[in-house]
């Protein structure tokens, strides 16, 4: 049964699995496009908006649970977007292999793959004045704020010196 109608419903299929697949290989790790406002507002105004898929589901949960001391700072929020957030945290945290571990004090820099992708980053680099930590993602990676952190995507922040500069691709 070959009919026109056959191929559209076997193209379709064809079409949902590819872009099934797509969401599988990315594991997670690009921005959720249903991300509330109130994320970029509260949680971009002072970092990167990490994508939720870099952590685990427990690292958000105490993230979100100690908002009044999150990492030196008080960064509380009302009730309902504390809520909110979480649960969208909680909905899009990461599952896949490297994430599956909780890094220390829930910190994504100190996971085990960041450091093993960072490996080759001398300390001076992370301090320096356009960098200025390794949690500013947004310093290299253009597409930091889509979770989109491939190495061809990656750019050498303004004032680093020709000795720092040895690790970037070219």
């Amino acid at each position: 049964m070959n009919t026109p109608t056959t191929r559209s419903l076997l193209v379709a299929i064809g079409l949902g699995l590819a872009a099934l697949s797509a969401a599988q290989a990315d594991g997670g790790r690009m921005m959720p496009r249903d991300m509330p406002k109130a994320y970029m507002a509260e949680c971009a105004a002072c970092h990167t908006a990490y994508t939720p898929g870099l952590l685990p589901a427990r690292s958000w949960q105490r993230i979100m649970a100690g908002l009044d001391k999150h990492y030196g700072t008080d960064a509380s929020l009302d009730d309902a977007t504390v809520k909110q957030l979480s649960a969208w945290l909680q909905a899009n945290a990461g599952t896949y292999k490297r994430v599956v571990e909780e890094p220390p004090e829930d910190r994504l820099t100190r996971s085990a793959w960041f450091e093993r992708k960072h490996r080759e980053v001398p300390a001076s680099v992370w301090k320096h004045a356009s960098i200025k930590s390794a949690a500013n993602c947004a310093a290299c990676h253009t597409g930091a704020d889509r979770g989109d952190f491939d190495d061809d995507n990656i750019r050498m922040p303004a004032g680093v010196n020709l000795g720092q500069r040895w690790f970037w691709k070219d």
